[in-house]
């Protein structure tokens, strides 16, 4: 299965609040936002003791929906201590737990939402949760924020692995892995403690020594940040409009180019191509060298939301609530539904598939929540919403037997 990539959304062409905070702020920043948010989060956040809703009815599998055509009732739900911003990076599904960013870092059972285990500071808000190769290291930036960068096991969060980039770094956040190597990026600290300019390094994800480093350019940033790394290619997107490609044996820079419109989201990969959604475009980049080798356009005044590429198909809607399924490696389509139109659905921004469903994340809305769509038609099977007026977008992530949906603090665990 491809890895998909999927994060923030864009509503009706607008930016909402939320994503900002989440891109724009790094830790610092969004803790001085956070202040006036804090009391509408307390007042929204429905809080308490975990609980289990009693089912409408016996819950159907293969994401079928109940008899009357109603979302299935949750096998699980559990107010958890999320502190999330919106990407998709901020949940995650492994080795039978589920993990949502906050503080403590808390692991669930999948299958019954018992604690399995919880860390006080262990994650930075705003922060991703970077899982290794098959899952078995769950990699973060140090909640002390002591310039450690640390591997935990998720089934037990036990530490597995350490590194530290040096005192002249600050704030090193990983942004991608792969098999071999861990991909920060840090401060770079000037003599009074102020930073100007950042650097991108990979630590080596045995030993965690420091394989190589390079100095971004001058007014880069090091927040806003989205990576993906596919063979000898780490790929990167910022704020300043910069698609760059970097070798990842030695961090040399293989091409950058300018982006036609600012990435607010996560791109995708898959095999020699890079695939960025750019307003009323969906472009695909040689990984190599960065030439145009197709594209997709979207009706007028509309524009792409964030892609995801499961089970080799690339799977986007737009603003217009148009979902399509195409084919990444030319771009075609395989197919396009209105469904979300018809029902007067909200837009998804982060898929998930188990067996032959897409689940599909929106901001909140009223008509938004987890669709569950037919992944070979687009059709619109049930929307799961929990009504409780949060603010905060919806996050979705498997196990392959479960959709976990969070919202806010409630942690909901769906039949797959």
């Amino acid at each position: 299965m491809s890895k998909g990539f999927a994060g923030h959304g864009i509503t009706a062409g607008r930016t909402s609040r939320r994503r900002i905070l989440r891109l724009a702020g790094g830790a610092l920043t969004i803790m001085a936002l956070g202040a006036g948010l804090t009391g509408c989060e307390d007042e929204l956040a429905t809080g308490g003791a975990g609980s289990t809703p009693p089912p409408r009815t016996a819950s159907p599998e293969d994401g079928k929906g109940t008899e009357d055509g109603k979302a299935p009732a949750p096998l699980w739900t559990k107010s958890t201590s999320a502190q999330t911003y919106g990407d998709n990076d901020e949940l995650v599904a492994v080795d039978g737990v589920v993990i949502a960013s906050g503080d403590p870092l808390a692991a669930l059972d999948g299958a019954t939402g018992a604690e399995r285990w919880s860390l006080p500071g262990g994650a930075v808000p705003g922060a991703p949760l970077l899982l290794g190769a098959g899952g078995s290291t769950l990699y973060l930036a140090s909640g002390k924020y002591d310039g450690n960068v640390i591997g935990y096991a998720p089934a037990s969060g036990k530490e597995t692995w350490r590194s530290h980039l040096g005192k002249e770094y600050r704030q090193p956040r990983p942004v991608a892995v792969d098999g071999t190597q861990v991909y920060v990026i840090a401060e770079i600290l000037e003599a009074d403690g102020s930073s100007r300019t950042n650097v991108i390094a990979a630590l080596n994800s045995s030993t965690g020594k420091l394989a190589w480093k390079e100095q971004r350019d001058l007014g880069t940033e090091q927040n806003g940040v989205h990576a993906a790394v596919q063979g000898r290619y780490l790929v990167y997107t910022d704020f300043k409009k910069n698609l760059t490609v970097r070798d990842t044996a030695t961090g040399k820079q293989v091409w950058t180019q300018k982006t036609t419109k600012t990435s607010y989201g996560p791109f995708v990969v898959h095999q020699d191509l890079v695939i960025v959604p750019q307003g009323q475009r969906l472009q695909a980049f040689a990984l190599s060298d960065g030439s145009e080798k197709w594209s997709v356009e979207a009706e007028q005044f509309t524009t792409f939301r964030e892609p995801t590429i499961l089970d080799d198909v690339l799977y986007i809607a737009d603003s217009g609530r148009t979902l399509r399924a195409v084919e990444p490696r030319t771009g075609k389509k395989v197919w396009q539904s209105t469904a979300l139109e018809d029902a007067g659905a909200q837009v998804p921004r982060q898929f998930v598939r188990v067996g032959s469903t897409l689940y599909g994340a929106t901001d909140l809305d009223k008509q938004g929540g987890v669709h569950a769509i037919d992944a070979k038609t687009g059709a619109l099977r049930w929307t799961f919403n929990d009504e409780s007026g949060d603010f905060h977008s919806w996050l979705v992530a498997t196990d392959g037997k479960h959709v976990f949906a969070l919202h806010g603090k409630k942690l909901h665990a769906l039949p797959g």
